[in-house]
């Protein structure tokens, strides 16, 4: 992954980027999910959902931004870093999150069925969560919902 320079130093410009990302997922196929994860205001890594394209249930973006930025780091720390997604995290990410040490997760969909944050088991809230970083949800949250009720949407007119 190569490093990229926000455009616009603000969140709503971080947000841009994982929107980005899930346009270019969604344009793969996948569900419509992007994450972007920062450092000191530069952009560490961003991705989106590939689970279909690698046959791999554990490749969801934020797993994806997080495996590169250990990498691009060189540590399974990632302490100081900030992680943008568009929709709010499962378990299995918000796990990877926490074990990470990432320092701050911002949000912009929650996820009433699939989440972890705010929703269903409420990770960090839980009593044997090492690291809960700091949350900030509805950040870019209209767009990035619109962005999933018209992927599903399509899904289910070209199934039905």
């Amino acid at each position: 992954m190569t490093k990229l320079l926000n455009p616009r130093p603000d969140l709503s410009g971080f947000m841009d980027l994982a929107l980005n990302e899930a346009k270019a997922a969604q344009a793969r196929g996948e569900v419509p999910v992007g994450a972007v994860l920062v450092r000191d205001g530069e952009v560490i890594a961003a991705d989106g959902n590939r689970t279909l394209e690698l046959d791999d249930p554990t490749t969801h973006a934020e797993m994806q931004v997080i495996r590169a930025g250990g990498a691009a780091l060189g540590s399974q720390r990632l302490s100081g870093c900030d992680l943008y997604v568009t929709l709010e995290p499962c378990p299995m990410c918000a796990a990877a999150i926490s074990f990470a040490r990432i320092r701050r997760l911002y949000f912009g969909a929650g996820d009433a069925k699939g989440g972890a944050v705010e929703h269903g088991v409420r990770f960090f809230a839980s009593s044997t969560c090492h690291h809960a970083p700091e949350v900030y949800s509805g950040i870019g949250e209209r767009k990035a919902a619109s962005l999933l009720k018209d992927f599903f949407r399509e899904r289910r007119q070209v199934e039905g």
